[in-house]
């Protein structure tokens, strides 16, 4: 009699709930994919970190060397320049021995003083090409210096190039990661869903077609009239075939997900929004608490394995009906089945 009464008060089917849940698992999942992608992208910056410290190292290698050459180019220009003014001295000197050679030989009398005069320029001569010599040993140093400069160079750009190859390629690595984990994610979120539509239809094709029973989008609802008597968390008997055929569903469909989805039969307690008055419950969130764990408990009788049960408490705070009349009264107090992922 209790269930005819339920069918003719059944006003019809509210997908809100069903929406609302659907919606809540595609936001969980995207930041499911937000947080993996995060975690990756932080152990791969710091990969970077250290090769931009190294970069930074490197570029402050070349400025140093840079500088050195500017300075090492510097020196050879002076040595270059008084070379220039020592090799324009040795021909000035060169000049005036061969006049004072051709005055000795054109005149014997200022013989003795040109050969004095030519002794004291060969002297000097001597002199500058010694010093001449010098210059240009330093000048050939400095060349060497030079070289090795820009060899330093040419290896530090070397070294700059490939690291900064790396870089790009670890950028490349990250998108790439990203994008294949996106991708494993939202094909097990579609297998999963695949599973749950084959468990609602296989429960539609059990329980049939009964207004105290519902399936509401992606989840089963139940009123919790049928299981429980009012205020409490004990099953009545005669609620427990209809669980039975529940249990029985979620046993077939679940041998046939694969062992690497982390799958859950979640059940959820739902009030009305009336306090509680006496009893053992101080409020409807204990009260919804207990209902859907007592629900887990018999389900992990018949065969589902605990670790894939849950169970929650939503009080009267999940409403499908926020009037405040018997029959919006009856529609939230509930229990619903949800097959998604742990």
């Amino acid at each position: 009699m209790a269930l005819a009464k339920y069918r003719r008060g059944e006003s019809g089917m509210n997908y809100w709930p069903g929406f609302v849940d659907a919606l809540s698992t595609l936001i969980l999942s995207i930041i499911f994919i937000l947080t993996v992608f995060v975690v990756v992208q932080f152990v791969l910056q710091q990969e970077i970190s250290g090769k931009d410290t190294a970069l930074q190292r490197l570029n402050a290698q070349i400025a140093q060397l840079t500088e050195l050459l500017s300075m090492e180019t510097s020196s050879k220009g002076d040595l270059e320049q008084q070379m220039a003014q020592l090799r324009a001295s040795l021909a000035t000197a060169e000049a005036d021995r061969d006049k004072y050679k051709g005055i000795a030989e054109g005149s014997g009398a200022g013989l003795s003083a040109a050969q004095g005069k030519a002794s004291d320029l060969a002297s000097q001569l001597e002199g500058e090409k010694k010093i001449s010599a010098k210059a240009l040993a330093q000048v050939e140093i400095l060349n060497q210096q030079i070289a090795a400069f820009r060899r330093q160079l040419a290896a530090l750009e070397t070294a700059l190039d490939a690291s900064e190859k790396k870089d790009k390629e670890s950028q490349a690595q990250i998108a790439n990661l990203g994008q294949r984990l996106n991708l494993a994610l939202a094909q097990r979120v579609e297998e999963l869903k695949s599973y749950s539509s084959d468990f609602f239809g296989r429960l539609r094709q059990i329980i049939g077609n009964r207004p105290d029973i519902r399936i509401v989008g992606d989840r089963f609802v139940l009123q919790s009239e049928l299981l429980f008597d009012t205020g409490k968390a004990d099953l009545k008997p005669e609620a427990l075939p209809e669980i039975d055929k529940i249990a029985a569903a979620m046993v077939e469909i679940g041998a046939k997900i694969p062992a690497d989805i982390p799958w859950v039969l979640r059940v959820d307690g739902h009030t009305d929004v009336r306090p509680i008055s006496g009893g053992i419950y101080k409020s409807n969130w204990d009260l919804s608490a207990a209902r859907a764990i007592a629900v887990v408990k018999y389900l992990a009788t018949k065969g589902i394995a605990p670790q894939h049960l849950l169970a929650a408490g939503f009080g009267e705070f999940q409403p499908i009906d926020t009037g405040t009349t018997d029959e919006a009264y009856r529609k939230n107090r509930r229990i619903e089945f949800k097959l998604t992922e742990r």
